[in-house]
């Protein structure tokens, strides 16, 4: 009986054992369950708020696309963006206008084989079918949409009217230089042609004796020189660098300049050495207008140095197309500041001079797509330096990547610039 009694009050005290566990056990349970449900509610705000914060960067995003978008379509200019594969992605409503229809999806090489005309000496400038100027500005490595790839977007912009004003105020002022000229050149021919006039009426006297009459035939032949050279320098300035390029031998130019100078110095004790180290010949360029401006240097090489001096002419070859001409003497030389304006026209310091001369040696060598330096120390002579791709490749690319069948092309190309 005792032992019956023990047992049932041990299970009593099991179950109120038990009771009590799983009353612990729940509220253990109720609690985690409470923190539970706060943290889910707080991860539901912060869901919210991460949301509503997605929507506001979406919508400023649409409003930024959106401003982006009018922007473009208000610019002047035309913008094409291309992939990495130099394809064309997008553009805006110019760039349609300027190059046509399609252009989404077309390589850009094709659209410019197709819509844009290279600008002769002017890389940076293409002509429209329309006839219109742009200039093509391209900026690389621009991401393409969310890819990680890098493309390019190319910028055409329209510079017909700055085209048109430039040459509008470069044909007044040329205008007015040949205006300036022309009062400058009637002095310059009247005192000369008079002194050949002079000289002419002299040689029918039948009493000039043989030796008289030879120089006054000189004299009338000089002032004649003088005249064309005169002539010919307003006739090159005029032009304005339009001159018409043809084949030329370089032995024969220099052959030439040589004996013209000694018709020039007369008995003067001047040493002119001319050193030709060019091996082709063949040359593509104006002669004359060529001849004419390297006179010029050694007429003035030939006032500086006197009844005695030197004078060299060096020429040298650069490259496939290009030569170096170097005439040097060993005058008195030019001041620093008269050198920076000795190229400008009708800036002389002679007395009797025009200011026409280094100026169409300027006009010339930039007809011919090269340039001209001048260095000088003084009491050591001047050096005036000429850069000039004029060496034919009849049988190769001729500058600028013209081929020998396209000579007479680019002939008419310069005579038309």
């Amino acid at each position: 009986m005792n032992t019956h009694k023990t047992q049932k009050k041990q299970k009593t005290e099991q179950l109120t054992d038990a009771f009590r566990i799983f009353n612990e056990l729940s509220q253990n349970l109720s609690v985690s369950y409470q923190g539970l449900e706060e943290q889910v509610a707080k991860l539901h705000g912060e869901l919210a708020f991460a949301h509503s914060e997605r929507l506001k960067t979406l919508e400023e995003k649409e409003r930024l696309a959106g401003r982006l978008e009018k922007i473009l379509a208000a610019l002047p200019a035309g913008v094409i963006v291309l992939d990495v594969d130099g394809k064309v992605v997008d553009c805006n409503a110019v760039a349609t206008d300027f190059l046509g229809e399609p252009l989404i999806g077309l390589d850009w090489l094709d659209v410019v084989a197709r819509s844009l005309i290279p600008v002769f000496g002017n890389p940076h400038e293409r002509q429209l079918s329309n006839g219109k100027r742009v200039n093509m500005t391209v900026s690389r490595d621009v991401a393409c949409s969310d890819s990680t790839d890098t493309g390019q977007i190319i910028l055409l912009s329209d510079v017909s009217e700055m085209r048109n004003l430039q040459d509008m105020l470069n044909q007044q002022k040329q205008l007015s230089a040949m205006g300036e000229m022309v009062a400058s050149m009637a002095h310059q021919v009247r005192t000369p042609l008079a002194t050949a006039i002079l000289y002419a009426s002299q040689m029918s006297n039948p009493v000039l004796d043989d030796e008289k009459r030879q120089r006054f035939s000189q004299k009338i032949l000089e002032r004649l020189q003088y005249l064309e050279r005169q002539v010919n320098d307003m006739l090159i300035f005029a032009k304005d660098g339009r001159l018409a390029m043809e084949t030329f031998s370089l032995a024969e130019l220099l052959n030439h300049l040589r004996e013209t100078v000694k018709e020039y110095t007369g008995n003067g004790r001047i040493d002119l050495q001319i050193i030709n180290d060019v091996q082709n010949d063949a040359m593509l360029g104006n002669e004359n207008a060529l001849r004419g401006a390297l006179l010029n240097l050694l007429n003035n090489a030939v006032d500086a140095v006197g009844q005695a001096g030197c004078i060299q002419i060096s020429v040298v070859q650069l490259d496939d197309y290009k030569l170096r001409i170097v005439i040097k003497d060993d005058g008195p030389g030019i001041a620093k500041e008269l050198r920076q304006r000795v190229f400008e026209p009708f800036f002389t310091t002679k007395i009797h001079g025009t200011g026409l001369g280094l100026a169409v040696v300027d006009s010339v060598v930039k007809a011919h797509g090269g340039h001209v330096s001048v260095e000088s120390v003084l009491g050591q002579g001047t050096v005036f330096t000429l850069v000039l791709p004029c060496i034919n490749q009849a049988y190769s690319l001729l500058p600028g990547g013209f081929s020998g069948k396209n000579h007479h092309q680019m002939e008419i190309r310069h005579e038309t610039v």
